[in-house]
């Protein structure tokens, strides 16, 4: 495990009756600073790793990029915790209305509160892609035994992009946002197109989780926890199957149940 993620601390541990001192292990907390074409952006905290594909992912899901390409240069200083980015646009971000709040309908359905980001560049999904039951399971099974930062420390949130029914990626991050974002970071970094890919997450998955995935292209999400109403809303108008609560042998279908096939013995995308 990377030590820059983990901070060792001497704790008070009650158990089996008795207190007694223990050295625990705890998720670092990092403070994250983005600035662009010389303007300072974003500050988040997050996870110090796979810096640059959370720079990346988060970029992409904020409307500013939409490729590594639009991309000039960038500098990351790992030990200040601040990254610096040349965009080849030079447009002020004043015109480009990323923090602006936008009422409108989403997909001509129900209306809903959206960033105007968020109407730019959260994608309903035309994913052609099925899943067993039985691959639902597993890949949150193997989402979860792969998830040694969260073992080690139980203060991070994990998620896992599957291609088929190959594991692609899998990032840990304090910050449940930052986590889907890595993802889509590494997806640009490498090139790797997400349309029928599956997400495996391990937080609830809220609309603002569920707008995450819209904004990578996947057709499914999978949690061991329960969606919003907001965010089964969204996932039936953007075309996302949601399904929560993926615990033991069971699990419920909240969203465009079709994608589920009892029949099928792995993802496919046929």
């Amino acid at each position: 495990m990377d030590e820059n993620v983990i901070r060792k601390q001497t704790i008070t541990k009650y158990m089996d009756g008795k207190l007694e001192e223990k050295v625990d292990e705890i998720a670092v907390e990092f403070p994250f600073t983005i600035h662009v074409n010389g303007e300072e952006f974003a500050t988040m905290v997050c996870t110090p790793s796979h810096l640059d594909e959370l720079l990346l992912g988060f970029l992409a899901s904020e409307g500013i990029i939409r490729s590594r390409a639009d991309i000039q240069d960038f500098h990351i200083d790992e030990g200040k915790g601040f990254c610096y980015v040349t965009l080849h646009n030079k447009a002020p971000f004043s015109q480009r209305e990323t923090g602006k709040r936008f009422i409108g309908s989403c997909c001509g359905k129900s209306r809903q509160f959206y960033y105007q980001v968020d109407v730019k560049t959260a994608k309903t999904s035309y994913s052609k892609v099925t899943i067993s039951p039985k691959e639902c399971i597993r890949m949150m099974t193997e989402l979860q035994d792969g998830s040694t930062l969260f073992k080690g420390t139980g203060g991070v949130h994990n998620a896992a992009l599957f291609l088929g029914s190959d594991l692609i990626v899998a990032r840990s991050d304090i910050g449940r946002h930052n986590a889907l974002d890595k993802l889509l970071g590494y997806c640009l970094i490498h090139h790797i197109p997400v349309r029928d890919g599956v997400i495996a997450f391990s937080g609830r998955i809220s609309s603002e989780v569920l707008l995450k995935a819209a904004k990578i292209g996947v057709g499914i999400i999978l949690s061991k926890s329960a969606p919003t109403d907001l965010a089964i809303e969204l996932a039936n108008d953007l075309n996302i199957t949601a399904i929560g609560f993926i615990r033991g042998s069971s699990f419920n279908v909240y969203s465009h149940p079709e994608r589920v096939k009892e029949s099928m013995k792995q993802t496919s995308s046929q």
